[in-house]
């Protein structure tokens, strides 16, 4: 469920330019019919893992956001938001006792707009046992940029930095600077709650 609000009083709108400010008690010329609206939004997906060794593990998943198609509008009108279809495919590669590669892709599309993203990154094993771990990487996101990632990890606590640089024609616009994000993950051991008799264990990662 979704719930968004707007308090039209603290906004001004270009009707409400008079010459020499914005004069907030004229008209803002604005089809605005209601200043909340609450709706349904519907996702349905599926996740599979495969396991065809000890070496490989990999996992692929499909998802449909907005599957009902809610209508969500401040104004009298039929704006729906479209459906938006995400695919996805992702692999762990054993590579040797220290290294483990990860490559992944990711596909979205939502009315005329798409997004595609693929690259991977090294887990390097420092110590041994895998507590602690190096890890690097790029991905490309198609038409858009290319983004760096680096991180560590000790135990179950992951620090990731990543930074991108604007590969489009908009690197002429901003000199090829883009935005860095930073990512903390916890992952931990949690019980399989199921009727199963037998003792299971799940690998999530939380956030």
């Amino acid at each position: 469920m979704a719930n968004k609000r707007i308090d039209i009083t603290k906004l001004t709108f270009d009707n409400q330019w008079n010459g020499y400010f914005f004069d907030s008690q004229l008209q803002n010329g604005e089809p605005i019919t209601q200043s909340g609206i609450t709706y349904f939004d519907m996702q349905v997906g599926m996740n599979y893992a495969y396991f065809p060794s000890e070496l490989v593990y990999i996992n692929g998943g499909f998802s449909v956001h907005h599957v009902n198609k809610p209508k969500e509008t401040f104004y009298d009108n039929n704006n729906q938001i479209d459906r938006r279809y995400i695919g996805f495919l992702n692999a762990s590669l054993k590579l040797t006792d220290n290294i483990i590669a990860n490559p992944g892709a990711y596909y979205s599309v939502q009315a005329k707009t798409s997004e595609l993203m693929f690259g991977g990154y090294v887990q390097y094993n420092l110590s041994g046992d895998g507590d602690k771990q190096l890890l690097g990487g790029a991905y490309y996101r198609w038409n858009d940029a290319f983004a760096f990632l680096v991180g560590y990890q000790m135990s179950n606590v992951r620090l990731n930095f990543s930074y991108d640089v604007t590969a489009s024609s908009l690197a002429m616009y901003n000199n090829r600077r883009g935005a860095y994000e930073l990512g903390l993950v916890y992952t931990g051991l949690y019980p399989n709650r199921s009727f199963s008799s037998a003792k299971r264990t799940t690998l999530c990662p939380t956030f």
